[in-house]
């Protein structure tokens, strides 16, 4: 069957099929939460794109202090939202007594929901290592400003006094300061996501894996079942066949002792 084929059963109203239809489901929740984590699936890697369009523009002339924002604002709004649902898919991983239109749904989740997170995690990178960049550029050119103040200094005594220039400086430098230690947070912040996300992809990739080993454990029992029937059905042709012998023996048997009956009883009688 075709994925549009499967998608299009899928979409289908549970009361519009037929119960020997083998694509049938009386399972509505089962329905309702795999709709909904595929919707907030393809939502993600919306924003996946929107984020990542955005993090192109740090380190350049066109980073300003609202780009640095929407980039803080939705790295953690990804990650709060894959964390939602990777929980969901987990959950519908451990569904029971699934059917095989469920059991395509539950790897298609699966499948999905790894790739898109891929996708963020390699969009996370990206913005560690700006950030990184851009935090250590900062401490570099704060660690040499003592220098640049003394020429300035020098520079433009004339104009301001040696008190004016030192205070002015100062506050640049704390501003600075300030600056760096608000992105070294920010640092921290996404490597911690980066963490969280890589548990719960593991956690993900786990699930799948097990579900993996019990598929191929039912496929190897049904297989094993397989040939126990073919080996009982061989071992009943096989007694059937000596049944057969033993009684077309046992009809010969006393076919000739009936002829030896007769004959003798014709030798008494004559």
């Amino acid at each position: 069957m075709s994925f549009d084929q499967l998608s299009s059963l899928e979409s289908q109203p549970t009361n519009m099929r037929r119960r020997d239809d083998p694509h049938y489901t009386d399972d509505p929740e089962f329905q309702r939460l795999s709709q909904d984590l595929m919707s907030k699936l393809l939502s993600l890697a919306s924003n996946v794109s929107k984020l990542s369009n955005q993090i192109a523009l740090l380190g350049t002339k066109r980073e300003t202090e609202r780009v640095r924002e929407r980039v803080q604002n939705l790295l953690e709004e990804l990650k709060d939202s894959f964390k939602e649902v990777g929980e969901g898919v987990k959950k519908i991983q451990s569904w029971e007594d699934v059917s095989p239109s469920q059991k395509y749904t539950q790897q298609k989740l699966a499948r999905e929901f790894q790739n898109t997170l891929t996708t963020f995690q390699g969009v996370q990178r990206q913005a560690l290592e700006k950030q990184r960049t851009s935090a250590s550029a900062a401490r570099t050119a704060l660690d040499e400003e003592p220098g640049h103040v003394a020429e300035d200094g020098a520079q433009f005594g004339q104009q301001l006094s040696q008190e004016q220039l030192r205070l002015a400086s100062q506050d640049e430098v704390d501003f600075q300061e300030s600056l760096i230690v608000e992105r070294e947070a920010e640092i921290r912040n996404i490597e911690q996501g980066v963490t969280e996300l890589n548990e719960l992809f593991r956690d993900v990739a786990h699930i799948v894996s097990e579900q993996g080993e019990q598929l191929d454990m039912i496929d190897q029992n049904v297989d094993n079942t397989r040939t126990d029937a073919r080996g009982a059905d061989q071992e009943l042709r096989s007694a059937s066949r000596h049944q057969k012998n033993a009684r077309s023996k046992a009809c010969l048997l006393l076919l000739i002792l009936a002829i030896i009956l007769t004959i003798v009883i014709l030798a008494a009688v004559l």
